[in-house]
């Protein structure tokens, strides 16, 4: 299957932003690894920054939704459903380390305006860690006294998973995700 313009850039970028770091790629290197000119990446994004944004964006939604689906297809109870969320999580992360990478180091590179944008959807896969853990604590399922954390430190130790695992390592990403749930219910005091 060929790969068209937009998506050569997209790709070119997101392996140089993880190699480099965003202001450490120039446009010039984005055109050389996606095969085109510079003046034809124009044709396609404004600018630098709209292709971060472009990135950042697809990335959080795509972890939304897959993590969304994820509690929705687990049981009811809150145990249940954190293990899901952190399971797809952890996995995601394992499986795609440049969008994560990216994703977890990037924001600070991003424009007024980009920032907004990947905040608020952020905002929103933080929500859905923070309403699992406090339906638990509401049901007695959970037992932590500080919920919102618990929600942050979660997030931030599934995705910083991007940053050292390695696919030759002698753990899978499923064996991970389920050392990482048991860590997330001890973390909120899970009654199991």
């Amino acid at each position: 299957m060929a790969v068209n313009g937009r998506d050569a850039i997209l790709s070119s970028a997101m392996s140089l932003f993880t190699e480099r770091g965003y202001f450490g790629t120039t446009m010039r290197d984005i055109a050389k690894g996606a095969d085109m000119t510079v003046a034809s990446i124009y044709h396609h994004f404004a600018s630098k920054q709209i292709i971060l944004q472009e990135i950042m964006v697809s990335i959080l939604k795509e972890t939304i939704s897959l993590t969304r689906n994820a509690v929705l297809q687990a049981d009811n109870g809150s145990v249940d459903r954190l293990r899901a969320l952190v399971t797809a999580w952890v996995i995601f992360h394992a499986t795609r380390r440049q969008e994560g990478i990216i994703g977890a180091s990037e924001l600070r590179s991003l424009d007024r305006e980009g920032h907004r944008l990947v905040v608020t959807l952020r905002d929103e896969q933080e929500m859905l860690f923070r309403d699992i853990i406090a339906r638990g604590v509401r049901s007695g399922e959970f037992d932590t006294p500080h919920p919102q954390d618990a929600a942050r430190a979660l997030i931030t130790m599934g995705f910083t998973i991007s940053m050292w695992y390695k696919d030759s390592g002698p753990v899978s990403p499923q064996e991970m995700a389920d050392r990482y749930c048991e860590l997330a219910l001890d973390m909120v005091r899970a009654q199991h």
